[in-house]
């Protein structure tokens, strides 16, 4: 029962900092579902399973407009995995997370850290594509969540980097700044945590990229990886 009151704090707690958020950001539109028990999330260790699980999922209204669930990709064992906000345009066509021009970036990225992305996993808060690449609600974020969650305990990463604001603020239960954030391990769940940039920054500002290649050194430290020289610009 404690278990229950304390996850049932947590989505509480999320929504109303989200909708803080979001109305600061004039953002004003928000719905409210009643709870889905045809697609509850079950203690399943098997990402298959799990993503079989809520391949119909209609847990919110981004069911309408979808084309594909992105569920995630990657080394189901990985001790690395990135988690980014929603898929984009490409990713709902595909039904691959981070394919389009920022995943592009993030997979060089990957690569300069002497990586692939078949060694990492890489997932989103979201499954489905808001429209027109909007921010996430705060109810669809309550409504995801616990999918990730679950992502997270079956593949159980040494390290989790989050990717931008929401998928930062979302997983730390804050509403400090991405920038505040970003650079510095946290604890999610007694795994490490650390914030950086979304890729899709990095395209509009490509001046922080140096930045983000400190954060995926401290990474690279933190698993014991060989740190190879800092990557060409791209």
């Amino acid at each position: 029962m404690n278990t229950i009151s304390k996850d049932l704090k947590d989505v509480i707690d999320s929504v109303k900092a989200y909708i803080e958020l979001d109305r600061a950001s004039g953002i004003n539109e928000f719905f409210v579902n009643k709870p889905n028990t045809q697609y509850a999330i079950h203690n399943t260790n098997d990402l298959d399973v799990l993503k079989k699980e809520i391949s119909s999922c209609k847990r919110c209204p981004l069911y309408k407009t979808r084309r594909n669930i992105v569920f995630g990709a990657g080394n189901p064992k990985a001790e690395l995995m990135f988690v980014g906000e929603a898929p984009g345009a490409d990713e709902d066509l595909q039904g691959l997370p981070f394919v389009g021009r920022a995943g592009q970036l993030l997979t060089k990225i990957i690569g300069a850290m002497g990586l692939t992305r078949s060694d990492v996993y890489i997932a989103n808060i979201l499954k489905c594509r808001p429209p027109n690449n909007r921010p996430p609600l705060p109810a669809e974020i309550a409504e995801c969540e616990g999918i990730l969650k679950r992502q997270i305990d079956i593949i159980k990463p040494k390290v989790i980097c989050t990717l931008g604001k929401f998928a930062s603020q979302t997983l730390l239960r804050t509403e400090t700044t991405i920038s505040a954030l970003r650079g510095n391990f946290r604890e999610y769940n007694g795994i490490k945590l650390i914030p950086t940039f979304h890729p899709a920054y990095l395209l509009r500002n490509p001046n922080d990229k140096k930045l983000v290649w400190q954060d995926m050194k401290k990474i690279m430290k933190e698993l014991k990886l060989k740190c190879p020289s800092s990557p060409k610009s791209q």
